[in-house]
């Protein structure tokens, strides 16, 4: 599932599941513990619009990358450890970038 929620809602979630008092951009859910594509990613849009303007992207770009992004936390992916974060990046951009976007990564 892919759910497209406002500030309050994206707020509360990351709160409730992550202790962190702020909207995020995305937040993935599994539903196993073995890594598969299961699995929820709440996508909170206000916070989105607000990156992509910030860092002059165009919205769908932004979008597509997050989901990416969330598919990849899906399959087991993740971001705190610098090595495992390199090699999530690498795969979100030849991803995005087979999609036709640009690389992610590169702030305009």
């Amino acid at each position: 599932t892919i759910r497209i929620v406002d500030e309050a809602e994206g707020r509360e979630l990351n709160k409730t599941y992550r202790g962190k008092d702020y909207a995020t951009n995305v937040l993935t859910f599994p539903l196993t513990k073995v890594p598969h594509l299961m699995g929820d990613i709440i996508i909170c849009a206000p916070v989105v619009a607000a990156e992509a303007l910030a860092q002059k992207k165009p919205l769908a770009a932004h979008y597509a990358h997050l989901t990416v992004h969330g598919i990849l936390h899906l399959h087991g992916y993740d971001h705190e450890i610098e090595a495992q974060a390199e090699l999530m990046e690498s795969l979100e951009t030849a991803m995005i970038t087979k999609l036709g976007y640009p690389n992610p990564y590169i702030i305009t």
